[in-house]
C-alpha cells in the first residue's frame, strides 16, 4: 500500500513461488499507483471523471505496452509463455509503482527488457499516489509542450495551448513542471557521476531518487546496497530523501537565501 516494497524474506515476494500471490499483490500495486481523486470520485459517482482520465489512461497504457514487450522478450527464459507474462507484469507493476518487489532476478533479464524497466523507474506511478518518480502527469504536460513547440516552429503565428484532463495548463504550471524534470535529471545526473567513481551502477542514483528500491547490476533484487563506500550511501541517502519530498523542498533548504536575514 505504501509502496515500499520491504519484505520478510530475502528473496521478496519471490521465496513464496506462489504466481497466484504475484497477480494479486501486482494488481494492488498498481491500484496504489493510481491517482487517489479518482477514487474519491468513485465514491461520489463520478464515473466519468475517472474513465476520462488521461492520465489514467496513459498509466495503463505505459503498463500494457510495457508487459507485452517484456513477455515477449524474455519468453526464452522461462518455460511458458504464463510464467514469462506473470514475473512481467510483477515487476513492472513494482518497478512502475516504485514498490521494489521481486519476483525474478530481472538482471538476468535480456538488455532490452532492463532498458524497459529503467525508464519506467524514470516515468513513475501517477500524481496523487504513494509512487514516486517524475509522474505521468508531468510526463504527459512534457510531450504535449515538446509538441507544441514543434508545430509553433512550423507555423510561427499559431497559437496553442497545452491541454491536460480537458484543461488549459496555464504557463505558470507549464515552468514549475519543466523545471521540476529538468532539476531531477541535472540531480541525477550529478549523483550518478559521484556514486560512479566508486564503479557504482548509474542506475543507483535512479532508484533511490525515484524511490523505486532495486536498481540494475550490483543493487538487483537479489544485491544490496551494503557494499558501497560511505561517500555513495550519503549521496543516495540525499537522493531517496529529495526524490520523496519532490525535489523543491531540498533545493530550496540548500539555497543561500533561505538562511538569510534579509
Amino acid at each position: 500500500a505504501g509502496t515500499g516494497g520491504f519484505s520478510c524474506r530475502n528473496l521478496s515476494v519471490g521465496a513464496y513461488q506462489n504466481p497466484y500471490f504475484d497477480i494479486v499483490i501486482g494488481i494492488f500495486m498498481l491500484l496504489f499507483g493510481v491517482n487517489f481523486n479518482l477514487y474519491y470520485f468513485l465514491l461520489i459517482r463520478r464515473f466519468r471523471d475517472v474513465f476520462h482520465s488521461e492520465e489514467l489512461r496513459s498509466y495503463l497504457l505505459i503498463v500494457t505496452a510495457a508487459v507485452v514487450a517484456i513477455t515477449v522478450d524474455i519468453a526464452h527464459l522461462y518455460d511458458s509463455v504464463s510464467t514469462s507474462l506473470c514475473h512481467a507484469f510483477f515487476q513492472v507493476s513494482s518497478i512502475i509503482t516504485t514498490t521494489g518487489y521481486a519476483t525474478t532476478d530481472f538482471n538476468a533479464w535480456p538488455t532490452f527488457s532492463k532498458g524497459i524497466l529503467v525508464v519506467l523507474m524514470f516515468i513513475g506511478a501517477c500524481a496523487g499516489s504513494t509512487g514516486g518518480g517524475v509522474k505521468c502527469s508531468r510526463m504527459l504536460i512534457l510531450l504535449r509542450t515538446i509538441r507544441r513547440e514543434i508545430h509553433q516552429i512550423a507555423h510561427p503565428r499559431s497559437v496553442e495551448v497545452v491541454r491536460l484532463e480537458g484543461k488549459v495548463v496555464d504557463e505558470n504550471t507549464l515552468r514549475s513542471v519543466l523545471t521540476f524534470i529538468g532539476c531531477y535529471v541535472l540531480i541525477l545526473l550529478g549523483a550518478g557521476l559521484i556514486v560512479s567513481l566508486d564503479d557504482v551502477s548509474f542506475s543507483a542514483a535512479l532508484t533511490c531518487l525515484s524511490n523505486v528500491g532495486p536498481g540494475l547490476q550490483e543493487i538487483g533484487p537479489v544485491g544490496s546496497f551494503a557494499e558501497f563506500s560511505p561517500l555513495s550511501k550519503v549521496v543516495l541517502s540525499v537522493t531517496m530523501i529529495a526524490g520523496r519530498l519532490e525535489l523543491f523542498p531540498i533545493l530550496v533548504l540548500f539555497s543561500r537565501r533561505t538562511w538569510s536575514r534579509s
